[in-house]
């Protein structure tokens, strides 16, 4: 019997889902997003707007001579808008080798995930893609959103065509 439990926790799914994650904040939920994705994080500077982009994209910004599309998470979700402010950042990314970048309402720490401690959200009807949320882990008091910033920043949730970003 142990070895069909150690089997199900064990297995790759699990394994990919294990190690330490960024916690930040929109509105008054906290997610936490795989570490190993995040290159840097950045004070929010107004980015170049581009024409025809959807909403979520606010522009792009020039980043040691890459150009990085930045993303407003809280439109990409549909959440509250908050207003910027000093505690405003980008989290810049590394999604599959594309560069994308991240606003949030705040970093907070990194925190250590074991697989076990992600369980699955529940399925609700709603605007959030079950395919965005790989799970919900409680670290203390706290109860982190898990993201899949994969399924988050593809190139077709994003409305852009892989050659645009090559």
């Amino acid at each position: 019997m142990q070895t069909t439990s150690e089997t199900r926790a064990g297995g790759p799914a699990a394994a990919a889902n294990s190690g330490q994650y960024l916690t930040l904040r929109l509105g008054k939920e906290e997610y936490a997003i795989d570490i190993l994705r995040v290159q840097e994080i950045r004070s929010y500077e107004e980015p170049t707007r581009m024409v025809n982009a959807p909403a979520f994209i606010k522009g792009v910004v020039n980043l040691r001579g890459v150009i990085v599309p930045i993303i407003d998470l809280r439109m990409k979700l549909n959440l509250d808008k908050v207003e910027y402010n000093e505690f405003t950042v980008v989290i810049i990314l590394n999604v599959r080798g594309t560069v994308i970048g991240a606003v949030v309402d705040s970093v907070s720490d990194v925190v250590t995930l074991s697989a076990d401690m992600i369980k699955p959200a529940p399925q609700f009807d709603t605007s959030l893609d079950a395919r965005f949320i790989t799970g919900l882990a409680n670290v203390g008091e706290r109860m982190l959103i898990v993201m899949n910033m994969e399924a988050m920043m593809s190139n077709a949730e994003m409305g852009m065509l892989a050659s645009a970003m090559a």
